[in-house]
């Protein structure tokens, strides 16, 4: 299983920390070059104030996975299957000891490198909950890759969620990091169908499969 997330645009600010060490990141060396000079380009980041990428990201997504209070379990599974794609560096494990940073994504510098490392990654599903913004940097294999979009259902018909997706995308991940890692998207769907509400609509030519949150107001 492999669990792809956005980063978030709130960050926390520690006052204590390490000092970054690029060779300890998930992606090295392969990805170094790019993150050295995405760093020199930005000296405001501070380097020596560096924290895991779970307690750097403070939006709602992380909020709602709640990583501090899962247990030692389901936090050695998330390490092991969360990749979070991120614009200054490129992609990186939730326990990866990361810098704050500001910074928008360029799609153009990453898609190459990510597309060669990620593509070597050993995984039988690829469960997407990535926001458009980050999706388009690297586009998974479509006939192993499920999707997950979230819907309002009121009265019978659907609507989009902006904003309030990433909590229950959050709150999705956490219920599979407590879970045994499903291996197929049926697997997935019957996981997700103990907390929510949810349909699952299968693969189509180029188009990966996808897990609808139907979030009833």
């Amino acid at each position: 299983m492999l669990i792809l997330l956005p980063p978030s645009e709130g960050k926390s600010s520690p006052e204590r920390g390490r000092k970054l060490n690029l060779k300890n990141l998930f992606g090295s060396p392969d990805l170094t070059d790019i993150r050295t000079q995405l760093l020199e380009s930005h000296p405001e980041i501070d380097e020596t104030l560096c924290r895991p990428a779970h307690e750097i990201y403070s939006g709602v997504l992380y909020q709602a996975l709640g990583w501090e209070s899962l247990s030692t379990t389901a936090k050695k599974r998330g390490s092991e299957s969360i990749l979070i794609i991120s614009a200054l560096m490129g992609a990186i494990r939730i326990d990866d000891i990361i810098p704050t940073y500001k910074l928008k994504i360029t799609a153009s510098l990453w898609k190459k490198p990510l597309a060669h490392l990620l593509e070597s990654l050993d995984s039988d599903l690829i469960i997407d909950c990535r926001s458009s913004t980050y999706s388009g940097v690297w586009i998974p294999p479509h006939h192993k890759t499920v999707a997950v979009r979230v819907f309002q259902l009121k009265g019978g018909k659907k609507s989009v969620i902006t904003h309030m997706s990433k909590k229950y995308r959050g709150e999705l991940v956490r219920h599979l990091l407590q879970n045994s890692a499903p291996q197929t998207a049926q697997e997935l769907h019957a996981i997700a169908r103990e907390k929510f509400t949810c349909d699952l609509i299968p693969a189509t030519g180029i188009n990966p499969s996808y897990l609808d949150l139907l979030i009833e107001n």
